[in-house]
């Protein structure tokens, strides 16, 4: 009983984790948008990994985390970052790190709890 727990919260924080480094990947394009605010002719990247991992939860084999543009229209400089825009994904996005973290400390919890029955 004790196995079976640990390998199914070892694989929950393998899931975890791949959507926490995905978190810290969209973080780093956002960061990267918005030093480029005035840069003309920049495009806004974002990150999208959630339909990555829908598909190898469901199906298996590995996901991962892509970047690509965000799509905005550009303005006269063709520039296309938006503040406002980049600001609501940092606030999404640091809830969405928060809420994987605390899930992942409850992974271990569990781990910790198992071992110790």
């Amino acid at each position: 009983m004790r196995g079976t727990i640990v390998a199914d919260v070892t694989q929950s924080i393998g899931i975890l984790q791949f959507a926490l480094n995905a978190t810290v990947a969209q973080q780093q394009v956002i960061a990267n948008n918005i030093s480029n605010l005035n840069t003309p002719n920049y495009q806004a990247d974002k990150v999208s990994f959630e339909s990555s991992l829908a598909h190898a939860l469901q199906f298996g084999g590995a996901a991962s985390a892509n970047t690509f543009p965000e799509g905005l229209a550009s303005a006269t400089n063709g520039n296309n970052v938006s503040l406002p825009t980049e600001t609501t994904l940092m606030m999404k996005n640091n809830l969405e790190n928060q809420t994987l973290d605390h899930a992942i400390s409850g992974q271990f919890a569990i781990i910790s709890d198992a071992l110790n029955a």
